[in-house]
């Protein structure tokens, strides 16, 4: 750190940074009290070309170049004597990870109508930023993006699941056989919501966890923040959501926003949102395989049981949009 990141002055404190099921983010503090930010994989088994620090360093720095907001990259380490891992480090940005509805309800009501806003916003920014200007041209196919998704994903579920879900194979099948047309192609962050974004003063600060970012269709973002974007009442697909606190735009307010900033034709967004429901769970059954090999550290506080509804309702739930 010291010979590769300017300014940065010894002994250096790590602490982890909650939040996170994937890739491990720490708090870095130098003895005058600078704060960085590094991120590495997970410990133990990881599928092979996931959690490619190179990868995500590469994108956080192009993205940077436009006006999407994003930390400041400040190196990164392919050297895996160093500590084990590839990582890289970035600079921290100050303000608040809304990762749960008691997150969100500790600010005003009005910083979160406009933090929405201000994050579909961002949205509409980064699907209209040209991959070759910043760099990303040659980051992925273009073409054929759901197919790919659809593609990778099973094969993911398949090489980690835990059980067999009838409800995978079934939503798996229809998604293939009603492939919309990709209009254009869009960075795709891949996990774009509230939890990986930090805020402060009703705006979007810093876009975070860009490991699942690609080239491809721009809608698959919108049906997986729709999903993210739970109204208070209903019931989150995952333990908690932040809109969950209200105060928020509706999920209306955001598509039709989205629609007006980038001229998209959002009518098919059920279909996306049954395709991010589907991924979802995919991933999250990977966690949890990870958890069950000792890959995400210790699991006593950790309820497993948690993690297998959770992929059961997010399957249950890509089978009833796609039903509909």
């Amino acid at each position: 750190m010291e010979a590769n990141v300017d300014g940065v002055s010894p002994p250096l404190s790590f602490s982890l940074i909650a939040g996170g099921h994937s890739n491990l983010t720490y708090r870095v503090e130098d003895s005058r009290g600078r704060a960085l930010v590094l991120r590495r994989p997970p410990t133990g088994h990881v599928l092979a070309t996931a959690h490619d620090m190179a990868r995500e360093h590469r994108i956080v720095t192009a993205v940077r170049r436009s006006d999407v907001p994003v930390p400041t990259t400040l190196g990164l380490c392919t050297d895996e004597t160093v500590n084990g891992a590839p990582f890289y480090v970035m600079n921290f940005v100050e303000g608040a990870v809304l990762h749960d509805e008691e997150t969100a309800a500790g600010i005003d009501a009005s910083e979160r109508r406009s933090i929405g806003f201000h994050l579909v916003e961002v949205l509409a920014q980064l699907h209209s930023v040209d991959p070759d200007r910043v760099g990303l041209g040659e980051l992925a196919r273009r073409d054929g993006y759901i197919a790919r998704q659809l593609k990778r994903w099973a094969r993911q579920w398949e090489s980690s699941k835990t059980r067999d879900l009838a409800e995978m194979d079934d939503s798996h099948r229809l998604l293939s056989e009603r492939l919309p047309e990709q209009i254009g192609t869009a960075i795709v962050h891949g996990d774009y919501r509230l939890g990986n974004m930090i805020t402060g003063g009703g705006q979007v600060r810093a876009v975070l966890d860009w490991e699942l970012c690609t080239l491809g269709d721009a809608m698959a973002d919108v049906g997986y923040l729709m999903n993210n974007w739970v109204a208070p009442g209903e019931l989150p697909s995952g333990t908690s959501s932040p809109t969950l606190a209200g105060g928020f735009p509706s999920r209306r307010e955001l598509l039709d926003r989205y629609a007006e900033l980038s001229g998209r034709d959002v009518g098919q967004v059920d279909y996306y949102r049954a395709f991010s429901y589907w991924r979802l769970a995919a991933i999250v059954e990977g966690v949890l395989n990870r958890y069950l090999h000792g890959a995400m550290g210790d699991t006593e506080d950790v309820d497993l049981d948690l993690f297998r509804s959770q992929v059961e309702t997010l399957a249950t739930s890509a089978m009833e949009f796609l039903e509909s």
